[in-house]
C-alpha cells in the first residue's frame, strides 16, 4: 500500500487527481481542438440557413460577387442552395460529434459550397458567413486525425441504401430516354423531379405518361421505389431503436458521451464503488464502465452515468472519452482485469492520472509497474483500521497510514 501524505482536509478529488501543472489563462490546444471545429460547423449551418433565407425574402438580390457571372441560375438559386446546404451541414455536425470519418470528408466538401452564396451576392450580410467558413475549414483540416471512427453499416443497410440509389438512377435514365412518351419532360432535371414525386407517391399531375409503355415504366418506379424506401427505413430505424433500448439497460447515448469533459472514469463496479460515488459524485462528473448489465441498470436508475461494456477494451475507453477525462479509478475487484484496464487506459492517455485498488496486497507493485500512479489496498487499509481501533488510536490518523503530526 502506498502512503499518501496529502492534507486530509482537501477535497477527495484534489487529493486523488491533483496536478502540479501551471494553469494557463487560455488553453489554446482545447480552443483549437476538434470540439471547437464541430461547434463552428454548427454555427456555419445556422448562419447559412439564416443568410439564404434572408436573401430569398428579398424581392431582388444583388449579384456583385466574383462568381455571379459563372454560376447558373443567379443569386436566388444560390440562396436556395444555401438553405438546403444548411440542413445537410446540420446532419453532418451530428456525425462529426460522433467523430465519424465519412462525416469529416463530406463536411470538407460541403463547407466550400456554403461560401458560394456570399461570393455570388457579396452583400454586407453575407460577409460573416464567408469569414466563418474561412475560419472553420482550416480548423477542421488541422483536426483531421480526431475524426477516425468508421461508419459501421450492416450489409442490409448498405444494400438498402444502394437499392435507393439504383432505383433513382434507373428511373432518371429511363424517364429521360423515353421522354417523348411523357408530357413536361425535357431535361435531366425534369426526369429527376418526376422520379422523386413518383416514388413519394405525390403525383402533382404536371407530368403524365402518354403511352402504355410509359405507364408500365412509371408503375415499376413506384413498386421498386416504395419497396426500397420501406426496406431502408426498417434497416436504419430499427438499429436506432435498439440503441435506444440499450440505454434503458444502462448505456449512455452517443450524444451524452460527446458532452463528456474533465470527468472521472471508474473502470469496474465492486463493493467500494458506492462509497466512491458518495465521495466524488458532488465534486465531479463520473462515468462508470462495467459489463454487469444488472448493476448498470441499477446505477442508471440512480442517475449515474454508466457505459455497459468491458473496461479493459480500448474501444470502450475511447467511447467513454478517456482522452478528455481528468482521471481514472480502476476497481474491477479482479486484479488481473485491473492490470489490463490500467494498460489500456495508459496506452490511450499517457498523461492521465490513474488510481487503482488492489484486491490482493501482493499485487500493488504489479499495478504500479503497468502504469498506475497510485495503488491502494482496501484489505490492508481495513486491517490497519481494525488494529488502530482496538488500540484506541486517535481518530485524526489518516486512512493512508499517516498522522497529522507526520504530515506536518
Amino acid at each position: 500500500m502506498v502512503a499518501d501524505h496529502s492534507d486530509s482536509s482537501e477535497p477527495a478529488i484534489d487529493r486523488l487527481f491533483s496536478h502540479s501543472e501551471t494553469v494557463r489563462l487560455v488553453n489554446w490546444r482545447a480552443l483549437s481542438g476538434a470540439k471547437s471545429a464541430v461547434i463552428l460547423c454548427g454555427f456555419v449551418a445556422v448562419l447559412s440557413f439564416v443568410t439564404g433565407l434572408s436573401n430569398l425574402a428579398q424581392p431582388t438580390v444583388a449579384d456583385d460577387g466574383p462568381l455571379a457571372a459563372v454560376l447558373p441560375g443567379g443569386p436566388n438559386v444560390v440562396s436556395f442552395t444555401g438553405v438546403l446546404l444548411a440542413f445537410v451541414l446540420g446532419a453532418l455536425v451530428f456525425g462529426l460529434g460522433r467523430r465519424k470519418r465519412l462525416a469529416w470528408y463530406l463536411t470538407v466538401l460541403t463547407l466550400p459550397l456554403t461560401s458560394l452564396l456570399p461570393l455570388t451576392a457579396f452583400q454586407t450580410t453575407d460577409v460573416p458567413l464567408l469569414l466563418l467558413v474561412l475560419l472553420t475549414l482550416p480548423l477542421l483540416l488541422v483536426n483531421r486525425d480526431a475524426f477516425d471512427r468508421r461508419l459501421e453499416l450492416s450489409s442490409l443497410q448498405i444494400a438498402s441504401l444502394s437499392s435507393i440509389v439504383g432505383v433513382v438512377l434507373y428511373g432518371t435514365i429511363g424517364t429521360y430516354a423515353i421522354r417523348d412518351q411523357f408530357t413536361g419532360i425535357d431535361t435531366w432535371g425534369d426526369s429527376v423531379y418526376y422520379v422523386v414525386v413518383t416514388i413519394a407517391t405525390v403525383g402533382y399531375g404536371d407530368i403524365t405518361p402518354l403511352t402504355t409503355g410509359a405507364k408500365w415504366f412509371s408503375l415499376s418506379i413506384i413498386l421498386f421505389g416504395t419497396g426500397a424506401f420501406t426496406v431502408a427505413i426498417g434497416a436504419l430505424i430499427v438499429p436506432a431503436i435498439e440503441k435506444r433500448m440499450a440505454t434503458v439497460f444502462g448505456n449512455m447515448t452517443p450524444s451524452e458521451l460527446t458532452l463528456l469533459e474533465d470527468h472521472v472514469l471508474v473502470l469496474g463496479y465492486s463493493d467500494m464503488t458506492d462509497s466512491l460515488l458518495e465521495e466524488l459524485d458532488d465534486e465531479t462528473d463520473l462515468v462508470i464502465v462495467t459489463p454487469d448489465a444488472d448493476a448498470a441498470a441499477t446505477l442508471t436508475e440512480r442517475e449515474v452515468n454508466v457505459l455497459t461494456d468491458d473496461p479493459t477494451h480500448e474501444a470502450t475507453l475511447r467511447d467513454a472519452k478517456i482522452g478528455d477525462a481528468a482521471g481514472v479509478v480502476v476497481a474491477t475487484h479482479d486484479d488481473a482485469n485491473d492490470v489490463l484496464a490500467v494498460l489500456a487506459a495508459r496506452k490511450l492517455n499517457p498523461d492521465i492520472r490513474i488510481v487503482a485498488a488492489a484486491t490482493d496486497g501482493q499485487h500493488v507493485d504489479k499495478l504500479e509497474a503497468v502504469g498506475a500512479d497510485e495503488v491502494i489496498s482496501p484489505v490492508e487499509m481495513a486491517g490497519r483500521l481494525l488494529g488502530r481501533s482496538i488500540l484506541e488510536k486517535p481518530s485524526t490518523e489518516s486512512l493512508f497510514g499517516t498522522t497529522d503530526d507526520d504530515a506536518s
